[in-house]
């Protein structure tokens, strides 16, 4: 096996070890995939798409802005890390009491009230858990190559995601079960309670 071959297999299996560490981290409910799946609940799929394809975009500007370090330099000019905090928390409130109030099932007929591509992009940027996780496994992969770092971006970006569209399913799925207006009403309000609690727990500890 030539040096070029070996290097590539290393380069697979560190891109393998990295999707294995990231999906962890990334899959677990946080801010990003609890609204997904609240707008899911709320909207169904269809009208979530845009701000799906918001929090996607969103998400791949996070990795982009790690891997080039801006991330780290910012967070270190001072004041900047907690009112960045203090913002991404409002407005991570304010999406909670969107989810909370939004019309049950209704709005997938309806279209009331759809959250927008701009709502899904900001969350993803405000999002504290996404710089977490995503520059754990970032700076923890072996990858390091001109090549490995384009190939993690790429990686992270694709598992990313696979990760919100599948959130995004579950609660446009459970939305299709609760045609109950009440049952609807109680499904958004948990949504809405765990997106408020995946932004608290972390200052709590």
């Amino acid at each position: 096996m030539s040096g070029s071959d070996t290097g590539d297999a290393a380069m697979v299996g560190d891109l393998a070890l990295l999707v294995l560490a990231a999906l962890p981290l990334m899959g677990s409910p946080g801010p990003a995939t609890l609204s997904l799946a609240g707008m899911g609940a709320a909207h169904g799929m269809r009208l979530s798409a845009h701000y799906t394809a918001g929090v996607n975009i969103g998400t791949i500007a996070v990795v982009l802005a790690i891997a080039a370090g801006v991330t780290a330099i910012v967070l270190e000019l001072p004041g900047m890390k907690p009112a960045l905090m203090i913002l991404a928390g409002a407005y991570m409130v304010y999406l909670a009491w969107h989810i909370a109030t939004a019309p049950p099932v209704a709005a997938q007929e309806q279209g009331s009230g759809a959250p927008s591509f701009l709502s899904g992009l900001v969350l993803a940027i405000a999002n504290p858990k996404a710089y977490a996780a995503i520059g754990a496994v970032y700076a923890g992969s072996a990858t390091g190559t001109d090549e490995g770092a384009i190939a993690k971006i790429i990686a992270l970006s694709i598992l990313a995601i696979a990760v919100n569209t599948t959130w995004l399913w579950f609660g446009a799925a459970i939305a299709s079960i609760l045609h109950d207006p009440q049952k609807a009403r109680v499904a958004n309000l948990i949504f809405a309670f765990l997106l408020l609690a995946s932004i608290a727990l972390p200052l709590l500890r």
